[in-house]
């Protein structure tokens, strides 16, 4: 039997809030709950400092704190030349455009 093309249309509109429904459906099993991603985000505990300097410790353990503690003051060092030769070259581009 043949259907005119009105029928097949409208046929398939009726569909249409059928799939709408399923594809909601689908992303909602799928998403994630945003509430529950904030409160993990927000309850991390701050990084805790540890003085060494009053307490007794082992050779091996001060010895592995003293290098770190040197490393740690290299990187921040390192971070601190990073961040002037941006700052430096935004500087640099600002003067280039301003003279064009």
């Amino acid at each position: 039997m043949a259907y005119s093309e009105t029928r097949i249309v409208i046929g398939g509109l009726a569909h249409v809030p059928v799939l709408i429904f399923i594809a909601n459906f689908i992303k909602g099993k799928l998403e994630i709950k945003t509430g529950l991603a904030k409160d993990t985000l927000v309850k991390e505990e701050p990084v805790k400092i540890v003085e060494v300097k009053g307490k007794v410790v082992k050779e091996g353990k001060a010895k592995v704190i003293k290098e770190l503690s040197n490393k740690l003051d290299s990187l921040e060092q390192k971070a601190d030349e990073v961040f002037e030769k941006v700052k430096k070259k935004k500087k640099d581009k600002k003067k280039k455009k301003k003279n064009n």
